[in-house]
């Protein structure tokens, strides 16, 4: 080809080495290639705002620009930093063979920090800070940016424990530092590794010259990758991690990663097949994620910069989480902090005909000091289905169980085969359901198994309303915070002590947080 090819091209040391290592690549073909300086975006004259062709990319728009007016003919990327849906016009002309995909950590003095609570570790990356974070979870990130050089510096003139890097940008430039961890077990960037060479579409001679450079297998791994993170829909702002490679036998592997930005959630897939009947890897594994909780930590995610308008006073679990509507951006933490007492053991091998808990909490106290099969309850009475069903899990049996106290008591007062109970209970415990009982001549024994502690917190004011589960939560979140809200409630007992300050409670159907939730959602539509 007469034609001179005309390579755009960065002044970082990285950018410049990517351009030559093309430029060598091209040349060794016989064709002659020059590399052209390319201004910043702002220098350069587009007459179509950058969002109608596509070009997003902070580290690739520059060189998208200036191909789109003519002055370039092809550019170079790490293909980590391209986004998965390319400005109109520009089509992917070669993907080089795969450097180093791994990330490294970088540190100064030696590795005791690794088994240490406290650590500070750099990355600008939320991948790498989510993935650290999960297996670190007492570690502090900060925030690092700037080429690679300046990253390294930072990294020596701060009071810093390590900074994590992308092996194949150090590789290049001759620049690892002498102390360094290869982190095998934290999945790379999509693509991480390797270098693409874009072109124009129409431009079939250049494509025809780029197309010779083209390494198959490193080709296809990283469209595997790129295809899993554009199903996720997930671009810088998304932890997300992939890796694809093929073995000996042709087998084709990819494992993906999705997790949220403080690690506390983790949802990961891997997926084979033949060389040959590989192309849907990409595409099933995000499929994957997503039905395992995905959508919803994308969802999570993308609502990270808005305002919280839910939250609840005991701590969600992920499941939990995953069944909120959309449009619900909640928060939660434990209002209340549950601690056991020592039982006696005299009391608790006692024959025992009636017993009474009117919370999980009570029985998990009794546990404490004693084994199921050490005590002699003959018959067992409970408050709340999840109540019943601990209880039937350790005991074996329920003699009868109601939704709230006062129900229960009630039963008691009609049923009950004798008239003494026993009845294991909390230090903040309501008084309804013993004072029922000893208004109709029933002892109660009362036994203090545990003790709640109130250990609420102010809230942002943005929340519209709190999810409630006993009387104490109440009270603890009135410690730091007003009634000026709605008050979803778990059951009467809660709603009752809810109405002495809240305008507008609601009630659950049934006794459990996922009720709470669905009453939740009545409100808050998709």
């Amino acid at each position: 080809m007469s034609k001179v090819i005309r390579l755009g091209t960065r002044d970082s040391e990285l950018a410049l080495w990517q351009a030559n290592t093309v430029k060598d690549q091209l040349q060794a073909l016989g064709h002659i290639v020059k590399l052209v300086p390319v201004k910043s975006t702002g220098d350069l004259v587009l007459d179509k705002p950058l969002y109608e062709l596509g070009i997003t990319g902070i580290f690739t728009k520059t060189l998208d620009v200036a191909m789109l007016n003519g002055d370039i003919d092809i550019a170079v990327h790490s293909m980590k930093d391209v986004p998965t849906a390319l400005p109109k016009g520009i089509v992917k002309a070669a993907v080089l063979k795969r450097g180093n995909y791994m990330d490294i950590m970088a540190f100064k003095d030696n590795e005791e920090f690794l088994g240490s609570r406290n650590a500070v570790i750099a990355t600008g990356s939320l991948r790498r800070q989510a993935q650290w974070l999960n297996r670190y979870p007492t570690h502090t990130i900060v925030d690092l940016r700037g080429n690679v050089n300046s990253r390294l510096d930072k990294l020596y003139n701060n009071e810093w424990n390590g900074a994590i890097f992308a092996a194949a940008g150090l590789d290049r430039i001759g620049l690892e530092p002498e102390n360094t961890i290869g982190l095998t077990w934290m999945l790379p960037a999509p693509a991480q590794g390797a270098i693409m060479v874009v072109a124009m579409e129409d431009d079939e001679e250049i494509r025809e010259a780029c197309a010779q450079l083209n390494h198959e297998e490193t080709d296809t791994c990283v469209t595997l990758e790129r295809e899993f993170l554009r199903e996720l829909e997930g671009g810088c702002s998304a932890p997300i991690g992939a890796l694809s490679y093929i073995n000996k036998e042709n087998i084709v592997t990819l494992k993906g990663v999705l997790l949220n930005v403080d690690g506390s959630k983790k949802l990961e897939a891997e997926l084979t097949a033949p060389l040959g009947k590989h192309k849907n890897l990409g595409i099933d594994c995000a499929k994957s994620i997503l039905a395992r909780g995905g959508k919803r930590l994308m969802t999570e995610l993308a609502n990270a910069g808005f305002e919280i308008n839910i939250f609840s006073t005991k701590k969600l679990t992920p499941p939990q989480q995953l069944l909120l509507n959309i449009s619900v951006n909640a928060d939660s933490d434990d209002f209340i902090k549950i601690s056991s007492n020592r039982i006696s053991p005299i009391v608790l091998k006692k024959k025992h005909k009636n017993v009474v808990f009117t919370s999980k909490n009570a029985v998990e106290a009794v546990l404490t000091s004693s084994s199921a099969v050490e005590l002699d309850f003959e018959n067992i009475y409970c408050v709340g289905r999840k109540t019943r069903r601990f209880i039937k899990n350790k005991f074996g049996k329920v003699t009868h169980y109601e939704n709230n106290a006062k129900d229960l008591a009630n039963h008691l007062v009609e049923f009950i085969d004798g008239s003494e109970v026993t009845y294991f209970h909390g230090n903040l415990s309501l008084d309804e359901l013993p004072s029922i009982l000893e208004e109709n001549n029933i002892t109660v024994n009362a036994i203090e198994a545990y003790r709640t502690k109130l250990s609420g917190k102010s809230i942002p004011e943005t929340v519209k309303g709190i999810m409630f589960y006993s009387p104490s939560n109440v009270e603890s979140f009135l410690k730091e915070n007003s009634a000026d809200k709605v008050a979803y409630c778990i059951g009467e007992t809660t709603a009752k002590a809810a109405r002495e300050h809240f305008k507008e409670v609601k009630v659950a159907k049934i006794p459990t947080v996922e009720s709470v939730i669905d009453l939740v959602n009545q409100d808050y539509k998709d």
